[in-house]
């Protein structure tokens, strides 16, 4: 039964040929936009952390550059994409078509479970589509992924989209109209690309509001995408003969070593926290699929 739903769910999404081209375009958009106004921003930081004297190829420059802005459009990205795939249960609520699923004998958690692999199957579609789109941009621009950051980067997309899915579902499953989706998902999509520290890194804020955004798990999903991609790029930033205190001070800034009062998050502490995350998160939304079901079920006094 759940694969039929998951199937019946995805048909809907990529019939909907409207909603499906507006996912897929809104990443390239966002690449065209912060290649356009963040990369010059980046990239005289960069120079600004170099020791004077010395002088950065333009080609090294530009492959931390576009790695920053590459890992930062991802993060994003797999947060935007799930408010819009989730439409379809929101259609679903709003054209009564959830009654007919609900009346059927189908247990409440098969139903929540198949909104949730739904969205993120077609969330990881569009996403490893930007994947290939940007590891392109950083051919042309500067390149020095290998193999390993790759696979490196493909985990870090499919554990944030699994989170982002995770919490677009519970934050949309009160919604019945694509308008009320449509305005959440814009605000939430806006304000957590600066909590997450996509737009801006999160060691640029304050102290006490860097400790607060330690505990958020999307902090971590973008540090993760960061280091994948601009990790190749900052060894051969060693490798020509950037001092060692100065490499592990620009990773420090843009939030590739994240601290958590005062202890750095590795990357394998960076997994940990996103799989618990996604734990958490799913069986918050499973709960509330199911006390809701309860609810309508409960016998009038």
């Amino acid at each position: 039964m759940l694969s039929e739903l998951v199937k019946r769910h995805s048909k809907l999404f990529f019939k909907d040929k409207g909603m499906f081209f507006t996912s897929l375009i809104t990443p390239a958009i966002l690449l065209i936009l912060y290649s356009t106004f963040l990369a010059r921003i980046y990239r005289d930081s960069y120079r600004a952390a170099v020791p004077e004297g010395f002088i950065l190829e333009d080609r090294l420059l530009n492959g931390l550059v576009g790695g920053q802005l590459v890992a930062s459009l991802l993060a994003v990205s797999c947060v935007t994409v799930t408010f819009c795939v989730n439409l379809v249960m929101i259609q679903d609520r709003s054209n009564g078509a959830i009654k007919d699923l609900t009346m059927a004998p189908v247990k409440s958690t098969t139903l929540a479970l198949s909104y949730y692999v739904s969205t993120l199957i077609s969330t990881l579609f569009i996403n490893f589509i930007t994947l290939g789109i940007s590891l392109i941009y950083l051919r042309a621009t500067g390149w020095y992924m290998s193999s390993v950051t790759i696979l490196m980067a493909a985990l870090g997309i499919f554990l944030t989209c699994m989170f982002a899915t995770a919490l677009s579902s519970i934050i949309c499953y009160p919604l019945k109209s694509q308008g009320a989706a449509s305005a959440v998902g814009s605000i939430v999509s806006s304000a957590y690309g600066f909590i997450c520290g996509a737009y801006m890194p999160i060691s640029n804020f304050g102290a006490g509001l860097q400790r607060v955004l330690s505990f958020l798990p999307g902090t971590y999903c973008t540090s993760y995408l960061k280091n994948a991609f601009t990790k190749g790029a900052f060894n051969a930033m060693a490798d020509a003969g950037v001092p060692q205190e100065m490499v592990y001070g620009v990773k420090k800034s843009i939030d590739c070593e994240p601290d958590f009062f005062g202890h750095t998050v590795t990357e394998a502490k960076m997994i940990l926290i996103m799989v618990l995350s996604i734990a958490v998160l799913l069986s918050v939304y499973i709960a509330i699929n199911v006390a809701a079901k309860k609810k309508k079920t409960k016998p009038a006094v």
